[in-house]
């Protein structure tokens, strides 16, 4: 894929010897794009960005990414590895470029060092995949994340994943899906994958809205989503209902 050379020829680039490798995540290594997937990449570093590497790698993102038929959003994380090698929680994210920011790139905001707890995931998901782009196999620079911070993670970002159920509903009920079932096995699936899974363990009221997204994720475009209106009064009963497994679990883990 030109994206994924483009990017990873960029960020070489941009960060010379200090880039470790290179590494898919995401739908890419846990079973495949679909027509809405984001190009997941993970860079792992010796040290943190300066200024001028921020706005340069920032720079060529804004050209690279896209969100249209001929180019995918790219989301792009950079950790350095002694933020995350020993593991410790919670992760600190030196730079995430995603496509859904792109208005607060344009108008001047250049991504900084913070918190992530989602790392957890990144990590296990990249060292799951184990598809470097450049450098050493990932198990070689990044340590396993405990099951327990898997779940601490997961929980952390409900809230803000709430926050999209009205503009973004496909993928906030298959995330919240994904959630569940990682907590419930401790692995993280496929979102197809993981609706199947917690479609199994619906009572017959809360299946449809997550199988009608399991679809729409399999079959269509953002531009060619639908949700009739009985399916929309379905959601937050569906939601409550799930979210009620997960605080169930994670208590349990707690």
């Amino acid at each position: 894929m030109n994206q994924l050379r483009e990017t990873v020829g960029w960020a070489g680039r941009v960060l010379g010897g200090n880039l470790i490798g290179a590494y898919l995540h995401g739908s890419s290594v846990l079973g495949g794009l679909k027509p809405a997937s984001d190009v997941d990449v993970l860079l792992v570093s010796r040290r943190p960005m300066d200024e001028r590497e921020r706005r340069a790698l920032l720079e060529g993102l804004l050209s690279i990414s896209g969100s249209g038929d001929t180019a995918r959003p790219v989301e792009l994380t950079v950790v350095v590895q002694s933020e995350v090698r020993p593991w410790r929680y919670p992760p600190t994210c030196d730079f995430l470029y995603g496509e859904w920011l792109r208005a607060e790139y344009e108008a001047g905001t250049v991504p900084r060092p913070e918190p992530m707890p989602d790392l957890a995931l990144l990590i296990s998901m990249t060292l799951t995949g184990d598809s470097p782009l450049t450098g050493p196999r990932p198990a070689q620079v990044l340590d396993p994340v405990p099951h327990s911070d898997l779940v601490r993670a997961s929980v952390a970002g409900i809230p803000e994943v709430l926050d999209d159920l009205e503009g973004d509903t496909r993928n906030v009920l298959l995330t919240f899906a994904r959630i569940w079932a990682t907590l419930a096995t401790g692995r993280i699936m496929p979102k197809d994958a993981a609706a199947d899974w917690a479609v199994g363990q619906l009572p017959p009221e809360h299946r449809a809205v997550l199988e009608h997204a399991r679809q729409l994720y399999l079959n269509c475009s953002y531009t060619e989503e639908s949700w009739s209106e009985a399916l929309r009064t379905q959601v937050r009963p569906h939601v409550d209902r799930v979210l009620a497994e997960i605080e169930r679990l994670s208590s349990e883990v707690g």
